[in-house]
């Protein structure tokens, strides 16, 4: 459907065939549902080690590609308003691999979900939720496949420094002395809807002035990208921008819906963390 891959990345792991990467996602959906009922009538597991380590692991390896993106492009000489697929030499293979490490990473980042059926926390998986997380490792198979260096830098360089930011916060919100320090979530959320606006338009700056990079795969990536801000903007509205009515406020307990000055609906894109304690 989309021509010829690119040879360089032939032979990686995962990349050859499409099979692995649709079955792992089926297996992901068909664990939320297996999950779920599984738990159903058994207590929530509490697997706060299990977190700290997860949320420690996932903060290194994002870290760890923010960095070798920086300092790949950097090399390369990357053009920040369009940059095509071959003209970096050495510099694009090592683009190439980081930007495995980020589509390998959307496989692993499943867990978010798991640990929320395990914790008996299904109000907050919810379509954001699976949606990002399901759509992002098939994209990125895609992306891998046919472009996988030049202009498709710029997304993942952003969202590894928010991924930093993201899971650090979640694996320090985990220890309970942390809690009371952790005031800054509602920057998340606007850093998160920054980005998506930022690719849309690095995105679209290499259709308005081309430089060799795949019109089709930029309009794509522009489209996705401005689904999720619909629906990161839709929670946002419900989290901050909608005052409770008064009778809501009487007859809903403060902690039901908002946590920390967070409404449910925001774990729809984060991990299993606890959010149903009192806050500190």
């Amino acid at each position: 459907m989309f021509g010829p891959r690119d040879a360089r990345v032939r032979g990686w792991f995962l990349l050859d065939s499409y099979l692995p990467t649709f079955f792992l996602t089926g297996a992901y959906l068909l664990c939320i549902w297996l999950g779920n009922k599984f738990m159903k009538n058994r207590p929530p597991f509490s697997l706060r080690p299990h977190l700290i380590v997860y949320n420690l692991g996932i903060t290194l390896l994002s870290f760890y590609m923010l960095t070798e993106l920086i300092l790949a492009t950097w090399e390369g000489g990357y053009n920040l308003q369009c940059q095509n697929l071959h003209s970096a030499g050495e510099a694009d293979i090592r683009v190439a691999k980081v930007l495995w490490w980020y589509y390998f990473s959307k496989v692993i980042e499943f867990m978010d979900t798991i640990f929320f059926v395990l914790r008996k926390k299904s109000s907050q998986i919810t379509f954001l939720h699976v949606y990002h997380h399901a759509t992002m490792f098939n994209i990125w198979w895609c992306v891998l496949n046919w472009i996988p260096c030049g202009q498709s830098f710029f997304g993942p360089t952003l969202n590894s420094f928010i991924h930093v930011l993201m899971y650090s916060y979640y694996g320090l919100s985990v220890i309970p002395s942390m809690r009371k320090y952790l005031w800054w979530k509602k920057y998340l959320t606007q850093a998160q809807l920054i980005q998506f606006l930022l690719t849309i338009v690095h995105t679209l700056s290499a259709a308005v002035k081309p430089c060799g990079f795949p019109f089709g795969c930029l309009m794509f990536q522009s489209s996705y990208m401005a689904t999720l801000v619909i629906l990161f903007i839709n929670f946002y509205i419900k989290t901050y921008r909608k005052a409770p009515s008064r009778t809501a406020v009487k007859e809903t307990p403060a902690t039901t819906e908002i946590k920390n000055g967070f409404h449910k609906d925001y774990f729809a894109a984060a991990n299993g963390l606890q959010n149903n304690k009192k806050a500190q």
